[in-house]
C-alpha cells in the first residue's frame, strides 16, 4: 500500500514528547517507519522562584508542533493529515501539576528542575525506606503540605505534563506506569501504586483534614499496550485548531521520557539498558532482582510494561564539550576555515580516540552545575593541567568525553559492584554518539559494559512514544517481543565491547576524577555564584 493511501486510512501513528528544551512530533506507519516529523523549541521560565512552563506554552507548543507536522506531510505526500489511527503523549518526567475540581491549575506547572523539595523529599525516603528523589511528584505534593499551601485544600487531581496533555486530548485521568513511577513508588508485583506507602502517606498528612486521600488525587495506573482512551471533538480541536484531524484516534497511556528512550533503543529487557546522553546524562537499567539497599543516588523507577527499572542520573554531560567545540569553531570561521559545526565536531572527537593513556595527563570537571552523585552543590567547568601535561587536542578531547560520563561512571559503580547486578548490553543515544564509535568506545571502556549504538538511536523520544502508540496494534505480544520482532528486527546497530587495556585506562582516569573532586569543591568556594 502507497504512502499517501496510509495516511488517507489513517494507518498511521503519532508519538509527541514535550522535552526540557524542544517538543518534537513523529508520525510513522504500520510498518513502524518514519513519514514525518516536525519540532518546536521552548524555554522554560522562572517565575515566583519555580522553574515552569505557562499553560499558554505548553497549548501553544502543542498546536505549533501539530501545525509544523501537518505541513511536512502536506509538502511531501499531498495530503492533508485528517485520520491518525493511534496517539501517544510523552513528556519529561516528575513535577507537579495540581488541579481543582472544574480542571483549573492551582498553582503554575512545578518542573522537575525546581530543588525546592529537599526536606520532603528526605523524610518520605526515611519514612517509605525507599528513595524518593527531590524531583519526583510526592516529593512536591509532600513540599506544599510542609509549607502550608492553601491550595491543598481545593485539590482534586494532580498529574505530569504528559498526564496533562493527554487528559486534555481524552477526557481521561491516567498515566503509563514508567511515567507512574516518577510520581508514586509502584509495586511491582501489582503493577499500580504501592498501597502500604499510599497508607502511610495519608498517616503522615491526617492532621492538616485535607479533603482527600493522596491515591484519590493521583492518575490512574495503565501497562503498555492498554486503551487509554480516544481522542475527543474537543481534543481534536485542541491539537488541530484548523479543524481538519477527526476525533476518534486510539490513545495509548502517557508515558513520561525515561520510558519512551528505553522504548526506542530496545532496552526494557532484564540485564539490558540505555545511556541516554544530552545536556544531562542518565542511565536505565532493567532490574532482574531488586536491589537490596536505598541509594539516594539511584530512582527506582519501571518501564513502560512495569518491570522495575535502576536510574542513575548525572546533571552534566554534553554542555561543556559544546563549550570547547564551539571555541575551535569559532577560531576556525576567524581564520576563514569553510569547516561547519558539524564538521568541527566530527574532527574533534575522532582526535580524541588518538589520545594517550592517561589522556596526557589532563583533568577535566564539565561540570555547570551540582551533582548529587559526587555531592557538588554547584558546577565549576575545569580544566587541570600540569606543567608537563601534553596538552593536544586528542588528549583534550579524550578526556572531555570521558569527564562527560564520570559521574554516571560512579553512580553506576553501586550497581556493578555494590549490587553485583549483570548487565549483558547498554544502547546508547543522544547527539555525543553521532560520530560513529567515538563515545560510544569511550563508555564502553570506562564502565566495562558492551555499548550498542543503533541507526535510530538519535530519533530519540518522540519515536519510542510513537511506538508505544503502534504497539497498541500488538499487544498481543510482549512489549520486549514487539520490539525485537517486529521494530528492531531488520534496523542495523553497531556494538562496541570494552577493550582490557582501555578499560584499565579509563578505571585511572576515573580515579584521578575522585581524588581530585576537592579542586572542583575549591573552585565553588572560590567563585562564589
Amino acid at each position: 500500500m502507497e504512502i499517501k493511501e496510509k495516511l488517507l486510512l489513517g494507518q498511521t501513528s503519532l508519538g509527541i514528547e514535550f522535552g526540557s528544551t524542544r517538543i518534537k512530533a513523529i508520525l510513522i506507519d504500520d510498518q513502524q517507519k518514519l513519514l514525518a516529523d516536525s519540532s518546536y523549541q521552548w524555554e522554560n521560565q522562572l517565575v515566583d522562584g519555580f522553574w515552569t512552563y505557562s499553560q499558554d506554552a505548553i497549548i501553544e507548543g502543542l498546536q505549533t508542533c501539530f501545525t509544523h507536522l501537518k505541513a511536512a506531510v502536506k509538502d511531501q505526500y499531498g495530503v492533508t493529515l485528517t485520520k491518525i489511527g493511534q496517539i501517544g503523549i510523552s513528556a519529561m518526567m516528575h513535577g507537579y501539576l495540581p488541579f481543582d475540581a472544574e480542571g483549573n491549575l492551582l498553582v503554575p506547572f512545578r518542573t522537575w528542575r525546581n530543588n525546592n523539595t529537599t526536606e520532603a523529599a528526605k523524610l518520605l525516603t526515611d519514612e517509605f525506606h525507599f528513595n524518593i528523589p527531590e524531583r519526583w511528584s510526592i516529593a512536591h505534593l509532600y513540599q506544599a503540605v510542609l509549607d502550608s499551601e492553601p491550595h491543598l485544600y481545593e485539590l482534586d487531581f494532580m498529574t505530569t505534563l504528559a498526564g496533562y496533555i493527554h487528559w486534555l486530548l481524552s477526557d481521561r485521568k491516567v498515566l503509563g506506569v514508567g511515567d507512574a513511577s516518577g510520581m508514586f513508588p509502584i509495586d511491582s508485583t501489582t503493577q499500580q501504586y504501592d498501597k502500604e506507602k499510599l497508607m502511610q502517606f495519608d498517616k503522615l498528612i491526617e492532621s492538616k483534614v485535607f479533603p482527600w486521600q493522596i491515591e484519590t488525587v493521583l492518575p490512574e495506573v495503565l501497562i503498555a499496550g492498554q486503551d487509554a482512551g480516544k481522542l475527543t471533538q474537543a481534543g481534536a480541536l485542541l491539537l488541530d485548531p484548523e479543524g481538519d484531524l477527526e476525533p476518534g484516534s486510539r490513545l495509548c497511556p502517557p508515558e513520561g521520557d525515561a520510558g519512551t528512550g528505553m522504548v526506542a533503543t530496545n532496552s526494557v529487557s532484564p540485564k539490558t539498558g540505555n545511556v541516554s546522553a544530552g545536556t544531562s546524562i542518565f542511565a536505565m537499567i532493567v532490574l532482574a532482582q531488586p536491589l537490596s539497599n536505598i541509594y539516594p543516588e539511584i530512582d527506582m523507577v519501571t518501564t513502560p510494561s512495569g518491570d522495575d527499572v535502576a536510574m542513575v542520573h548525572a546533571n552534566n554531560c554534553t554542555s561543556d564539550i559544546n563549550a570547547w567545540v564551539n571555541l575551535f569553531y569559532e577560531f576556525a570561521q576567524k581564520a576563514g576555515s569553510p569547516l561547519s559545526l558539524d564538521q568541527t565536531y566530527t574532527l574533534l572527537f575522532n582526535q580524541a580516540l588518538e589520545g594517550d593513556p592517561n589522556c596526557g595527563q589532563l583533568l577535566n570537571y564539565g561540570l555547570f552545575s551540582g551533582e548529587n552523585i559526587i555531592q557538588i552543590e554547584e558546577g565549576r567547568p575545569l580544566l587541570v593541567r600540569q606543567p608537563n601535561s601534553q596538552f593536544n587536542l586528542a588528549n583534550l578531547f579524550k578526556s572531555q568525553i570521558l569527564s562527560a560520563f564520570s559521574t554516571l561512571a560512579i553512580g553506576m559503580e553501586l550497581l556493578t559492584q555494590n549490587e553485583q547486578i549483570e548487565i549483558d548490553q547498554l544502547l546508547g543515544h543522544g547527539g555525543i554518539f553521532t560520530t560513529p564509535k567515538v563515545a560510544q568506545t569511550i563508555l564502553a571502556n570506562i564502565l566495562n559494559i558492551p555499548v550498542t549504538v543503533t541507526t535510530t538511536s538519535n530519533e530519540g523520544g518522540a519515536w519510542g512514544m510513537a511506538l508505544l502508540a503502534d504497539y497498541l496494534n500488538h499487544a498481543d505480544l510482549a512489549l520486549n517481543e514487539y520490539l525485537e520482532t517486529i521494530v528492531f528486527k531488520e534496523i542495523e546497530n553497531v556494538t562496541v565491547q570494552p577493550e582490557g587495556e582501555e578499560v584499565k585506562n579509563a578505571k585511572a582516569y576515573l580515579s584521578s576524577y575522585k581524588l581530585g573532586l576537592p579542586i572542583e569543591k575549591a573552585a565553588i568556594s572560590y567563585f562564589k555564584s
